[in-house]
């Protein structure tokens, strides 16, 4: 990814230098440089000296420790308002750590969240820039000028204060993670109700010529028809049931608990992909129960494709929905002052989670920039009421078949409880102040309010 960038900022105009202290990819650097203006440096002595002063220098190495061990050898060599820039996927408390102890030093830092992997950062990422807006004006023009375009737009804006970029980027690896979970469980279904993979291919090629259009659906239609070199078959069917995960799902259901803001269907797959993992357990607890799916039901398969379509749909709503809330309510606590518009502009292209979704979702930003949920735009009720019967018959084919389908089963939960104007949560009240005298709020009257309940429990 950072050769590829680098080779991006070159085609743009800019000179630029790179240092790592595997020697082997800087000859891989070098060589791809020919007759660029591009160098690659084995020592970090000659690429501090090829720079111009003052320095702009991008990391993109592994977050976490080794983020900080390249701030100190930095640090010594660094002079008066050289600048740093953090392009990894570093936890947002490490990046307003950084920036505070830099506080008070002649070096300037930033962190900044880039999507589009490879292929984004050699032709156009999504590039979400956060820290002292002074020092992003810096680098305005080269980030506007190597991100992508959409519309004549630069896929590149200023996020917000301290932290807010590496958050803006957590909350994208989220919605990320979900709509990720929904297409697997979409793929469950289907491949349960016995589409093949080119029959796959064709239905999810056809879901990208509509509103479903997506970078995640077109790599899913391809994905169902490359083929195995090795063994001619399905490369799909090859690949090991398990995935991973580098931590940023998790950090986002975390910060989610910290600033109470409710993220159902990112929760539930950052869960299912940890379960995911537990291979070997689950080979041993599918020895233990009945596994037996013959349910005689007798399903359509055009009819199933037709409800899996608005099913998904609804998922992907929900799901920005909640990411987008979650921004809104951290921008607050976190003190970024995040614009949400600028937010979903950018995540038009070069991004993993582009889609033509997001061009409604601006949309409904611009009539209502206040708005603190999607789910009260009256555009998206209207589509998440229409549709909201196939989650319903998708969950209860579903579960009828023994797949789960937790991202599904979360998002239908979530709409349910978000419009629903009462929940049971006074005997939740009732309960902690039963025992654990919490107190309770009360319909009728302001003020907390304690209860001796009149039996007592051993």
């Amino acid at each position: 990814m950072g050769c590829n960038l680098v080779l991006n900022m070159n085609d743009k105009g800019f000179s630029v230098a790179g240092y790592d202290k595997d020697i082997s990819k800087i000859e891989i650097l070098n060589k791809l440089s020919t007759g660029k203006n591009i160098k690659g440096f084995p020592a970090i002595e000659e690429f501090l000296e090829s720079l111009t002063i003052p320095r702009i220098i991008i990391l993109l190495v592994p977050a976490g420790p080794i983020v900080d061990a390249v701030l100190f050898e930095l640090q010594a060599e660094l002079g008066e308002d050289d600048l740093v820039i953090d392009c990894g996927n570093s936890h947002f408390t490490d990046t307003q750590r950084r920036i505070d102890s830099l506080k008070e030093s002649r070096i300037r830092f930033m962190g900044v969240g880039i999507s589009g992997g490879e292929t984004g950062a050699r032709f156009g990422p999504s590039i979400m820039p956060g820290g002292d807006p002074g020092t992003y004006e810096r680098v305005m023009p080269m980030f506007e000028k190597i991100a992508a375009v959409v519309k004549e737009s630069p896929c590149a804006a200023y996020m917000g204060k301290g932290a807010a970029g590496h958050y803006v980027k957590m909350v994208h690896n989220g919605i990320e993670y979900a709509l990720m979970q929904l297409i697997a469980e979409t793929y469950h279904i289907l491949k349960r109700a016995g589409f093949t993979n080119p029959e796959l291919h064709h239905l999810f090629d056809e879901w990208n010529n509509g509103r479903l259009k997506s970078f995640l659906i077109e790599i899913t239609a391809a994905i169902f028809i490359q083929k195995d070199e090795p063994t001619g078959e399905y490369l799909l069917n090859r690949i090991a049931d398990t995935a991973h995960q580098k931590g940023t799902g998790a950090w986002m259901s975390e910060d989610a608990m910290e600033i109470q803001s409710p993220i159902p269907v990112i929760d539930a797959s950052v869960s299912q992909r940890i379960l995911s993992s537990l291979k070997s357990q689950r080979i041993e607890a599918s020895e233990l129960y009945n596994n037996d799916n013959s349910n005689g039901i007798q399903i359509n398969k055009e009819s199933l494709a037709v409800d899996l379509e608005k099913a998904l749909h609804f998922g992907f709503i929900t799901t920005f929905a909640q990411g987008l809330a979650m921004l809104q309510q951290a921008s607050g606590t976190h003190q970024y002052n995040i614009d949400i518009e600028k937010v979903t502009a950018i995540w038009r292209g070069g991004c993993i989670i582009r889609a033509s979704i997001l061009e409604n979702i601006l949309l409904a930003y611009k009539k209502q920039p206040h708005i603190l949920n999607l789910m009260l735009s009256g555009e998206f009720s209207q589509i998440l009421d229409a549709s909201h019967d196939a989650v319903r018959k998708i969950i209860h084919y579903s579960f009828n078949s023994k797949i789960p389908v937790p991202a599904f089963a979360a998002s239908l939960n979530y709409y349910y409880s978000y419009h629903s104007e009462w929940l049971p949560a006074n005997l939740i009240q009732a309960q902690r102040d039963f025992f654990g005298a919490h107190t309770y709020e009360r319909t009728d009257m302001e003020g907390s309010f304690h209860t001796i309940w009149s039996e007592t429990i051993q």
